[in-house]
């Protein structure tokens, strides 16, 4: 696959730690979340990689690890005490689920909706030191866990993503440096299988940025292509990976910044990726030579994605 990798910056001003976009078709709208700023965000996109206007920002009470479109209007957003549903941009929040577990040390991260309709949330556990994130979901009959425990369980749940007939899921554990599939039983929701889909080489022992010592990055945000590669980015690696249906690595492709959290696709093709980058935690002098760290960026891409799936509310 070939791919120029030429990024352009979408948003003029960065965000602390941008994630979770989304593509609304019906709105030629890009969305994420801003996890530290507590706000949403949306920007009108023309053409393929051309804004329109100003972002629009959506300040929250807690931190929104992840969102989703609901249909018929409107969004579903995990923030750090529970899952929300607003009706439409702006409007009251109205609580779907309580946070099943110790909000204190435990939040929402990244997450999104399957093909009928249901909200997945995994959740990032802050002291990082226990496999303590769990993966949740949310249907008409209310909030269950899926994934987690000593088993199973992660530390930061990341780059859920589902394969484009819907048997396979995919599930990163960012800090592991490792990214598992399942089967997925699409009735029932239910996860089986588990099985290791790509691991990562591990951070080297006192790494930081301008290290001599070579670093790859680790898995954060993802999505799935319309050919059924995953596409992971790598926080601290300045790349994506694609990879194939079997975990093999097709093609690397850099990015703009040292730290880029998740990819979409989006325009009216389907062959705009767009990433969210953070510069949350970064040194004065990484931000000094990426100033637009935190931005998020779009570039063309030969093979289109697959649309967003919707939440479908009860």
């Amino acid at each position: 696959m070939n791919t120029s990798s030429v990024w352009t910056a979408i948003t003029p001003m960065p965000d602390g730690l941008s994630e979770s976009p989304f593509w609304h078709h019906q709105e030629n709208r890009l969305y994420w979340v801003d996890i530290p700023g507590r706000r949403l965000a949306r920007l009108s996109v023309a053409g393929q990689m051309q804004a329109r206007g100003e972002v629009e920002y959506w300040p929250m009470a807690e931190e929104p690890g992840c969102i989703a479109p609901v249909k018929g209007g409107g969004l579903v957003i995990a923030l750090r005490d529970g899952i929300y549903q607003a009706r439409q941009w702006g409007g009251a929040l109205q609580l779907l689920a309580a946070a099943p577990y110790d909000s204190g040390r435990i939040r929402f991260n990244d997450g999104k909706c399957d093909a009928q309709g249901r909200f997945w949330a995994g959740t990032l556990y802050e002291p990082k030191d226990q496999v303590l994130g769990e993966l949740y979901m949310l249907d008409r009959q209310g909030l269950h866990r899926m994934m987690g425990g000593d088993k199973d369980g992660v530390t930061t749940a990341n780059g859920l993503a589902w394969s484009p007939d819907g048997r396979t899921v995919y599930w990163a554990d960012t800090a592991a440096h490792q990214v598992r599939a399942f089967d997925f039983d699409a009735a029932s929701g239910q996860l089986s299988g588990a099985r290791v889909f790509h691991h990562m080489t591990p951070k080297p022992a006192g790494w930081a940025w301008g290290s001599e010592v070579p670093y790859a990055g680790r898995p954060d945000g993802a999505t799935v292509d319309s050919e059924g590669c995953y596409w992971s980015a790598q926080y601290e690696g300045q790349r994506l990976l694609r990879l194939s249906p079997t975990g093999q690595v097709l093609a690397e492709v850099p990015a703009p910044v040292p730290c880029a959290t998740m990819p979409c696709f989006g325009g009216n093709d389907l062959k705009t990726l767009f990433i969210t980058t953070s510069r949350q935690g970064r040194s004065p002098q990484e931000l000094a030579l990426y100033p637009q760290a935190g931005c998020v960026f779009a570039m063309r891409v030969e093979v289109a994605g697959l649309p967003i799936h919707e939440f479908v509310a009860g």
